[in-house]
């Protein structure tokens, strides 16, 4: 990745399209601009052009062109965009011209994005934000996404770390001019509490749910015995043949994993091999492991087998399902959380229902921010270390610890990075991104 380069790249949907935008960014975006359209246009006001390749003056297209002067703009420098038709061959010979101009060149995954972040346009947080926002499948990812992309986080993590350099001010103002009289009388001890409280706030932030479950989905396993109904339940909820429904014992000799949207909430829904304890041959044997392993990681564990023989899990629902067969021995569950018949979709919605308000407890609430794996580290680092500075007596080590407490937030926001993250973060991205 060449710094100070001028990239461009198509930012719209793959072609053929009704439009396609290419935008250029970087110290010759003007000039890439003014050579295929003549001159630069008003500076944010779109402007009909045709668009010659330089090389051969011969017309491309005929599209609106932008020109966005840094460095406020999304990248934080010079930025073009170019509307074209959304015709491949439109695309590739504008590409081409771009190609030959000197100074140009196509720009990497995410290499739009990452300049917004190194030209100080957004921090870190935000970009893992619309990094989010980018994959959302779901309602709620879309919603979590937006607060993130939107600075939310951002200007909660920027309000604490005011309140860390104000304590810090304080410390260091006990050290150095405890014999002054402009020093606050009991410096010591408001530090701590104003320690204690901020610690308190970060705590509670800590401990609400994480965005894992918003991204990978709640997870919920279909266990029972073979022919307990998993698979034709696990096709119902789908809406679609998913899994090979036979009266065969041991048809699901795998687990199976398929993702949906109920409720505008993303699950993972988990078909495992029927469990039993004899009669399983060597290749349903490995089956049954990997159910076990699926249970023990389950959100959400729904046991179609009989009462009360299902495994140890704190969210284990009794379903009696399979209500619509006659003629037929089936054990009645006198505690069941539901009773259903996926043939006959019976019961289903409710299950549903209930699936979807358990969800919503085990996810963030739509006006909080979920925080990833990365920022939840740092946030845990930071309190760690308010909680060992709200326990110094020494001024030197209260003053440490605010040090590294501020010093997790500034890594949350990007202030202080590693190239090998932020390579992984905007690696992920698409081009022209």
């Amino acid at each position: 990745m060449t710094a100070g380069a001028t990239i461009y790249a198509l930012s719209s949907g793959a072609p053929p399209a009704a439009l396609a935008i290419i935008r250029i960014s970087g110290p010759d975006a003007g000039v890439a601009l003014t050579a295929l359209a003549g001159k630069l246009p008003e500076p944010r006001r779109a402007s009909l052009r045709n668009l010659r390749d330089p090389a051969s003056t011969d017309i491309l297209d005929r599209a609106l062109v932008l020109w966005f002067p840094g460095p406020d703009t999304a990248t934080g420098e010079d930025l073009a965009e170019l509307h074209l038709h959304g015709g491949r061959a439109v695309v590739r010979a504008v590409e081409a011209a771009l190609a030959g101009i000197e100074g140009l060149r196509l720009a990497e995954p995410g290499e739009f994005t990452r300049r917004a972040f190194l030209n100080g346009r957004m921090d870190l947080a935000e970009a893992e934000g619309l990094s989010d926002l980018l994959f959302a499948e779901t309602e709620a990812q879309r919603v979590a996404a937006i607060r993130m992309a939107s600075g939310h986080l951002s200007r909660q993590v920027e309000a604490w770390r005011r309140e860390v350099l104000r304590l810090s001010a304080l410390v260091e103002a006990e050290l150095d001019f405890s014999d002054e009289d402009d020093v606050p009388e009991h410096a010591v001890d408001a530090v701590g509490e104003g320690i204690g409280a901020l610690a308190g706030e970060i705590d509670l932030a800590l401990a609400r749910p994480r965005s894992e479950r918003l991204r990978d989905g709640i997870r919920v396993v279909l266990a029972g015995p073979p022919n307990a109904g998993k698979s034709t339940l696990l096709n119902a909820l789908l809406q679609r043949e998913a899994a090979i429904v036979s009266d065969i014992a041991g048809t699901t000799r795998d687990v199976i994993e398929a993702p949906v949207a109920l409720g505008g909430i993303p699950f993972v829904l988990t078909d495992t091999a029927g469990l039993r304890d004899e009669g399983a041959e060597e290749i349903e044997s490995i089956g049954i492991a990997r159910a076990q392993d699926a249970i023990a990681a389950a959100d959400i564990v729904l046991w179609l087998g009989a009462e009360g023989d299902g495994p140890s899990h704190p969210a284990l629902w009794e379903i009696e399902a399979q209500i619509d067969r006659t003629g037929v021995p089936r054990e009645t569950k006198q505690v069941a959380r539901h009773r259903l018949s996926a043939k006959t979709g019976q019961g289903l919605d409710v299950l549903v229902a209930d699936m979807v308000a358990t969800a919503q407890t085990l996810l963030p609430a739509s006006n909080e921010v979920a925080l990833n794996a990365r920022q939840h580290r740092l946030l845990g680092e930071c309190a760690f270390a308010l909680h060992g500075a709200e326990a110094q007596t020494d001024l030197l080590l209260r003053a440490e610890g605010l040090r590294l407490a501020r010093h997790a937030l500034d890594q949350l926001l990007g202030r202080t990075h590693v190239e090998d993250m932020l390579d992984a973060l905007f690696g992920a991205f698409c081009i022209g991104k």
